[in-house]
């Protein structure tokens, strides 16, 4: 697996967004279940989102990403940032390294 982090940026102000978040999060949940994002959350101050990721390929990361509805709904751009978590807590290993 890759390790990627996903930056979401949003195109409106957040208190513009609405309903939307939930819907955003129970996507997310769609990722955790299939043990692709580690943790996720809105920046502060909130104009975005963070998410440590994992999958495949970029390719297929970005493939999940185009059914969130923050994508669907053109509400927010995504920045993919790969890298190799060489040092990390040993808790974490199972994740990294599977």
């Amino acid at each position: 697996m890759k390790h990627f982090i996903v930056e979401i940026d949003y195109r409106i102000p957040a208190e513009q967004i609405g309903e939307v978040v939930a819907e955003h999060r129970a996507y997310l949940k769609k990722g955790y279940d299939q043990g692709w994002l580690l943790f996720s959350g809105p920046k502060v101050p909130k104009t975005g989102g963070m998410i440590i990721a994992r999958a495949p390929s970029l390719e297929a990361l970005q493939k999940f990403f185009q059914s969130d509805p923050y994508f669907v709904k053109s509400i927010a751009d995504y920045r993919f940032v790969e890298f190799d978590p060489v040092l990390r807590q040993a808790w974490l290993d199972e994740w990294v390294l599977t």
